[in-house]
């Protein structure tokens, strides 16, 4: 029911209820008929469960399976090693599903404990959840709302409601009905809504909406919406599937084709087994794991807090950032920009033109000033304050001027007066709503100044207007008649919340980056407009701004068409936002919003990424969002965009390394005896390789530096698979290289009689892959061009990878363990050069690209 639009004899009526409010009879019926004025969170799952749920992914499952395999065999070290990954994996989602639900209960946390009511006729206080519909509510300057209020009474009341319309400012209050149905929740001026701020001011309600029903509530409700696997965990989960129907065949071919030429069956059991536990990436969960969280703590240096890990990787895939503008895109700070002033105006004694309006704007406030020299009051009047004492006319003496008497601002004139005594004489100073000052004075153009009004409301500023008039003896009492009339017109002062610098270029790089920035916001159309063309949001002709009005006139298929022409969205609800989320996500696009109020955690949660802001975000956006920008700055979040991307590149290096060295491994067990010659690897050599090879440089992928072009490409598409852009076969033919030239030095050893055959497969096998590992830090630049030293860790591991193998080779107790032999320094040698193969022609594979890419730009 759209309460705002009947009177408030119209609400009683309707309600069944009267200005003293309801008998202590009718609200326990009303009580028992409605429930309680509370939130209702859904049922939770109990713990168990939630630590259950960690286990159903089918890669947590193959691992598992890998572990009992490696039990079976006799490596407990190797079991261990890949229970703990496991246990690890599964602790970090049972946290995070924990957090999730955290939020329902930020949101409880913001109601008031108890309220102020009428009822049988007497002002009682009782807990807010029994308030019930028809209840009158007494509201007061501090008071948290505790319903959705039809107000009845208001005395300069004025809410905070940016936690749910996105206002930078106290929004004022008044009675009358207002006749428009589908208003958003910012310009329903005659209601007060569950869990806003009363900033200024008393007032008077009757309850029209509580608990679920109330907007809070539809919140809440949209906020237990399940949240979105991110773009890592659904590829990761579609390749999980595939890798392990591939294993399973693999190992059915081994096992076979061994059977076939004769081997013994359990030999060959205990070869499939360690292809099995080999072909299993089991350092992926932990690579992927270590990677985000460096690349978180590296955020938090960068002013960006991740609460959930797979977060980080999610930045590097959004094509879409939707943006609150207060406080991200803007400073949240009013600032006067312009003033203004007729050619002619009517001075008062010794002051200066500007002096006068200077003068005005320092004594008409209420700004205080604390201990620490901090303004506190209106955001407006502290943005009036703060220009005027920055000004060279300004004289610090204007303080001592003692006020005498005051009209308090009221939303019904939209001005204020305030008096002072002034050389023998008093002086009234008016400051309002242009339209409304104008009424009152006699010495002005309006013409004139309604076109500058016009002018600046165009430019998305907000306007205030100056007059004064001189008071002969001060009034027994101040009344609008004697001392709002006859005023002398000073000027106007505009102002606006200003985009912050870097805004800009943040927003310059979105672009060139193939991000599209969208503003979301509760502000006035015109000023999100005008804050959008400035930061270059809006920058084509195609670009458009509307309203929540205007969406709701909207059919799914004429906003499916439109969505990604709007730019700008004003006055929107909560159920809006989510709408604009889910209609980009429709369209295959990843979705970042930012946001800090309660109207903004649906769609914070429903996004592929949601970001709150640290400094200016309710607990429930910061319960609900994936990222924590601790400096509300728009730039941060292109930061992390780089930072995601970044960890993406580096997880999807170790996927392609180790594949390829797997590919390898498997290839020369499968053809070996295809072309007559004995299986060269026994099971404690292949878990060695998987052990070593896999893990040390695989976890130094996670320091892997940013390629320089990282942020002038455009975003993965939503339908990029792991394998892309040659992946898959740079995996196929490398895996096919490696083992060819194993298999080539077996065949060479075994023909020349050199019975050390299987400890030279072995280690070329083993340095092949180290070469592998360097050469692949980048898809196109040469490891020369990027500097073989930048990422040390990963030499770190290349050195000492090397070094294990060479004592696998020459300590006569791992000999014994490892069923290896002693080679010739020739030996060693033709080893180390056969192994270089592969770094050498992977590097050509990148001059042919780089030579292919150069091409193509110069026919461009």
């Amino acid at each position: 029911m759209n309460h705002h639009i009947l009177s408030v004899h119209e609400t009683q009526q309707l309600l069944n209820t009267s200005k003293n409010g309801l008998h202590q009879s009718d609200a326990e019926e009303r009580l028992l008929e409605n429930g309680r004025n509370e939130l209702v969170e859904k049922k939770k799952n109990p713990f168990w469960i939630l630590m259950l749920n960690q286990f159903k992914d089918l890669m947590i499952l193959i691992l598992l399976v890998a572990a009992g395999i490696s039990i079976a065999i006799g490596d407990v070290k190797d079991a261990v090693l890949i229970i703990s990954i496991v246990l690890m994996n599964a602790l970090i989602g049972f946290i995070q599903e924990y957090k999730a639900e955290k939020a329902m209960a930020a949101l409880k946390k913001m109601s008031a404990l108890n309220s102020l009511v009428r009822r049988n006729g007497k002002l009682i206080e009782i807990a807010t959840s029994e308030l019930v519909i028809g209840d009158i509510v007494v509201l007061e300057t501090g008071d948290i709302v505790p319903a959705d209020i039809r107000l009845t009474e208001t005395h300069s009341l004025k809410l905070e409601e940016s936690s749910l319309t996105g206002e930078s400012y106290a929004i004022d209050k008044q009675t009358h009905q207002l006749h428009l149905e589908n208003l958003p929740i910012g310009d329903r001026s005659n209601m007060a809504f569950k869990s806003t701020i009363v900033s200024y001011g008393r007032g008077e309600g009757i309850v029209v909406a509580t608990g679920m029903n109330t907007e809070i509530g539809r919140i809440a409700a949209l906020l237990q919406e399940k949240e979105n696997l991110t773009p890592l965990q659904i590829k990761l989960a579609n390749f999980t599937k595939r890798l392990s129907l591939i294993i399973l065949i693999i190992c059915a071919i081994v096992y076979v084709l061994g059977l076939l030429r004769g081997e013994d069956s359990i030999k060959m059991l205990f070869i499939t087994i360690s292809v099995a536990v080999a072909a299993i990436p089991e350092a992926l969960p932990a690579i992927i794991t270590i990677s985000l969280a460096i690349g978180a703590k590296r955020l938090v240096k960068k002013n960006a807090l991740i609460r959930r890990l797979p977060s980080v990787e999610t930045l590097g895939s959004i094509t879409y950032i939707c943006s609150d503008k207060t406080g991200t895109i803007t400073q949240n700070k009013m600032t006067v920009t312009d003033i203004w002033q007729p050619n002619e105006i009517v001075s008062y004694q010794n002051f200066k033109e500007e002096e006068l309006l200077l003068f005005a704007m320092e004594l008409n406030h209420d700004v205080s000033v604390d201990e620490l020299n901090k303004f506190n009051g209106d955001p407006t009047e502290i943005a009036l304050v703060t220009y005027t004492r920055k000004q060279k006319h300004y004289n610090e003496s204007w303080r001592e001027n003692k006020r005498v008497n005051e009209l308090p601002f009221d939303s019904e004139r939209k001005r204020m007066t305030t008096v002072y005594e002034y050389n023998g004489k008093y002086i009234a100073i008016t400051k309002g709503a242009v339209e409304s000052v104008l009424k009152c004075c006699t010495t002005q153009d309006d013409t004139e100044i309604l076109k500058v009004v016009n002018t600046f409301a165009q430019q998305g500023k907000r306007v205030l207007s100056y007059a004064y008039s001189i008071l002969d003896k001060l009034p027994e009492k101040s009344t609008i008649q004697n001392t709002e009339q006859n005023l002398n017109f000073i000027g106007i002062v505009a102002m606006i919340d200003p985009p912050r610098e870097e805004a800009k270029q943040a927003i310059a790089d979105c672009h060139s980056a193939g991000i599209t920035p969208v503003m979301i916001t509760g502000d006035h159309p015109i000023t999100a407009h005008a804050i959008a063309l400035e930061t270059g949001i809006i920058y084509k002709k195609t670009d458009k701004v509307i309203t929540g009005a205007v969406l709701e006139s909207y059919s799914d298929e004429e906003f499916e068409k439109e969505v990604e022409y709007i730019k700008v969205y004003a006055r929107v609800s909560p159920e809006q936002k989510l709408e604009i989320v889910k209609m980009l996500q429709k369209k295959n696009n990843f979705v970042a919003m930012t946001g800090d109020g309660v109207n903004d955690a649906p769609a914070l949660r429903r996004a592929d990424i949601g970001v709150a802001m640290g400094i200016t975000g309710t607990d429930v956006s910061k319960e609900a969002a994936q990222m924590i920008l601790l400096d509300d700055n728009f730039a941060t979040i292109i930061k992390a965009v780089k930072e995601g991307r970044r960890i993406y590149d580096n997880i999807r290096k170790f996927i392609k390394y180790t594949l390829t060295s797997k590919g390898g491994l498997i290839s020369i067990i499968l053809l070996a005896p295809l072309v007559g010659m004995p299986i060269p690897l026994i099971p404690i050599q292949i878990l060695w390789i998987n052990l070593v090879t896999d893990g040390l440089p695989g976890l130094a992928y996670a320091a892997e530096p940013a390629e320089e072009n990282i942020l002038q490409r455009p975003p993965r598409r939503t339908d990029e698979t792991i394998f892309t852009k040659s992946l898959g076969f740079h995996i196929f033919w490398v895996g096919l290289l490696m083992a060819t030239i194993c298999l080539s030095i077996q065949a060479w050893a075994i023909h020349i009689g050199n019975d050390k055959w299987p400890t030279m497969v072995f280690t070329v096998l083993c340095i092949s892959q180290m070469g592998q590992a360097m050469a692949i830090r980048s898809d196109i630049k040469s490891l020369f061009q990027q500097g073989v030293f930048t990422n040390k860790q990963l030499v770190g591991a290349v050195l000492l990878t090397f070094a294990l193998q060479m004592a696998v080779i020459y300590v006569p107790f791992l000999q014994d363990i490892f069923i290896t032999k002693s080679l010739t320094v020739i030996e060693l040698l033709i080893c180390i050069g056969l192994s270089s193969i592969v770094f050498w022609i992977v590097e050509v594979e990148k001059w042919i690209k780089r030579r292919s890419l150069n091409i193509s730009r110069s026919k461009k």
